[in-house]
């Protein structure tokens, strides 16, 4: 009996209006770095597997920090045709946030803004028993998605 891989986690895909300024944000702000050949990708196997007819995507994976070569990605794609959704909020149900580790939660949020972010809340701080101190803050990336920066000391 063949035994089954155990599942891996790959990515996170991001749906983007504009995939290369979203992509220099993140590669500026959190230091990922590109993965792989852009990606131009459609036909059969797309709509099929999409659930969509006539599906056209253009992007690029970017690997996350911390997690060496062969990590997990943010998949950051931009279809030639969309459908909006709601503004993102903290409790929408759903996927909610990406969250950085980052050393400097300030700075962090400065460099966000400076790069075409924007804030959503402001930074706290707790101690979280068992965890230690952590400093917290929400933002959003300049299509609105939402980020969590946060710093454990």
């Amino acid at each position: 009996m063949v035994r089954p891989m155990a599942p891996v986690y790959r990515h996170t895909n991001l749906v983007a209006r504009d995939w290369r300024r979203l992509a220099a944000f993140y590669v500026e702000v959190f230091g990922c770095t590109p993965s792989g050949t852009e990606r131009d990708l459609g036909g059969a196997w797309l709509d099929e597997s999409t659930g969509l007819g006539g599906a056209h995507l253009r992007g690029q994976h970017l690997l996350l920090p911390g997690h060496g070569p062969d990590g997990p990605t943010l998949e950051v794609f931009q279809y030639d045709e969309t459908v909006e959704q709601s503004h993102p909020t903290a409790d929408r149900l759903g996927f909610g946030h990406l969250a950085f580790l980052v050393d400097d939660v300030d700075e962090t949020l400065a460099q966000l803004l400076a790069a075409g972010g924007s804030s959503l809340g402001t930074v706290a701080e707790t101690e979280v028993p068992g965890k230690g101190r952590l400093r917290v803050v929400y933002a959003r990336d300049p299509e609105g998605n939402i980020l969590e920066l946060q710093r454990w000391d």
